[in-house]
């Protein structure tokens, strides 16, 4: 059994999708102790810029005219395929950043896709359980003034979910700025409450993460 964590905050130490990916966690560990749980931090190790770039060129490069970055390219899209591949189940932690996607993480997305088992097409992954994880500093829902700003979570739903066929369940917590930025004071009443809807949430999906890859190990 092993659980594969993608965690792309810029700080970890005061990080709230780190916090929700832990309840998801530990959800987890509870229900399967011996389990393996491999982590990849994107911040303390991220991938480089033009490793996505140079993967790209290599499929258009036969073997023996590939450059040396290319070659490390390749090899590296192969071993984040490789731990997708091989995790029972994925947890994302990833927040949004300035009203879009990580670029942390949209460059492991990128480079990973460039593999052919996990490529378009591909159902390696049809079916896998996985948890995303993510914080949105304002509140971007219907009927608020930024309604539609959240340019992250319906992509990397698209991402996950349909383009690589996960079984994914989607744990969104807004408001994380409200106690730092002094203009959203106002939210006080509202933020709390909805950091702790998402943190049930939280703990509901690593509960549900567990169950279903029991009955797939079972069945």
């Amino acid at each position: 059994m092993s659980l594969l964590r993608i965690d792309a905050s810029l700080l970890p130490a005061t990080s709230a999708s780190r916090a929700l990916g832990d309840l998801v966690e530990a959800e987890w560990t509870q229900a399967h102790p011996d389990s393996v749980v491999t982590r990849r931090n994107l911040i303390e190790s991220p991938i480089p810029a033009d490793a996505w770039q140079n993967a790209v060129y290599a499929g258009f490069t036969p073997e023996d005219d590939r450059t040396e970055e290319q070659r490390a390219a390749v090899a590296l899209a192969a071993q984040l395929a490789d731990e997708i591949i091989a995790a029972d189940a994925l947890l994302f932690t990833v927040p949004l950043y300035n009203y879009g996607i990580s670029q942390h993480f949209k460059l492991w997305f990128d480079l990973a896709y460039t593999d052919p088992r996990t490529n378009a097409g591909s159902t390696t992954l049809a079916g896998k359980p996985a948890t995303l994880a993510t914080v949105l500093g304002g509140n971007y829902d219907e009927g608020t003034p930024k309604e539609g700003w959240d340019h992250s979570t319906p992509y990397l739903t698209r991402l996950l979910q349909d383009a690589w066929g996960l079984d994914l369940r989607v744990v969104q917590r807004p408001f994380t700025l409200v106690g730092v930025n002094p203009a959203l004071d106002q939210f006080a009443d509202l933020a709390a409450d909805l950091k702790s809807e998402a943190e049930t949430k939280a703990v509901e999906s690593g509960r549900e993460l567990a169950e279903l890859r029991g009955k797939t190990d079972a069945a």
